[in-house]
């Protein structure tokens, strides 16, 4: 179960990219690794690393205005560690549900792929047929029906990594590149409030790990779990609390 750290009384504006010293500023992941009581760095060991990357991605991807709105959020971070190894993939899925219908197509394109190709990792480590895909993917992808014909010429020319050592590999690297195309897609959108999107979609990403890392709900599976709308607080301006999708 994730720790709960409280947010210092007083600390610096975050801001984009790596700071050497607090006096120089900080962002999203390097205030984690003070309150975790760790050396400072982006990249601390108190926080699932395609956690890590997705908040380093949203930190540097928001205005000045909406990074300030994260930082209730920081202390939610530290020790949340989930060592399920279907969390880099529920991630990145998460990722791309959220970017398919608020990216431009070339993203679209990118998201599609990378969904197929979580849906894929789940299916092998949960010893499910290769290629069975969620009804929430398959809703997913029938939104957006040009990018996922592309999608699956590509996977169909270019093909699907197999085996456990993709599997393994998935957080490090295509959960990775997952991540951040679909952070930056959401980002260029011309659309809605991508900056309340791409907030809304940090907070719903700590919810699945902690619900990843809740030893008391079992065999949990979020083959349901999709971006929804989400309620500020109206003392914190912190989003609300979402729960999985029932269909």
């Amino acid at each position: 179960m994730a720790q709960h750290h409280s947010t210092p009384d007083i600390v610096p504006l975050l801001g984009r990219g790596r700071h050497r010293t607090m006096r120089k500023g900080a962002c999203f992941m390097e205030m984690a690794s003070y309150l975790a009581g760790e050396k400072w760095s982006d990249h601390p060991r108190c926080t699932h690393p395609l956690l890590a990357e997705l908040a380093r991605d949203v930190n540097d991807a928001v205005s000045d205005t909406a990074r300030q709105r994260l930082a209730p959020m920081i202390p939610d971070v530290v020790g949340l560690t989930p060592a399920d190894p279907r969390a880099d993939a529920w991630l990145a899925r998460l990722c791309t549900l959220a970017a398919l219908p608020a990216s431009p197509l070339a993203t679209q394109r990118v998201a599609a792929v990378g969904l197929l190709r979580c849906e894929s990792v789940l299916a092998q480590l949960e010893s499910r047929p290769r290629g069975d895909l969620s009804p929430t993917a398959q809703a997913a992808l029938a939104t957006v029906p040009d990018a996922a014909a592309w999608a699956r010429l590509f996977v169909r020319d270019v093909g699907i990594p197999a085996g456990r050592h993709g599997e393994r590999s998935f957080g490090r690297q295509t959960g990775t590149v997952i991540v951040r195309a679909c952070v930056r897609g959401i980002a260029q959108s011309t659309g809605g409030d991508p900056e309340t999107l791409l907030l809304d979609l940090l907070a719903q990403g700590i919810d699945l790990c902690r619900h990843a890392d809740d030893r008391t709900t079992g065999d949990w599976t979020p083959h349901d779990w999709t971006p929804h709308d989400r309620t500020a607080d109206d003392q914190t301006g912190r989003p609300g609390p979402v729960a999985p999708s029932t269909g």
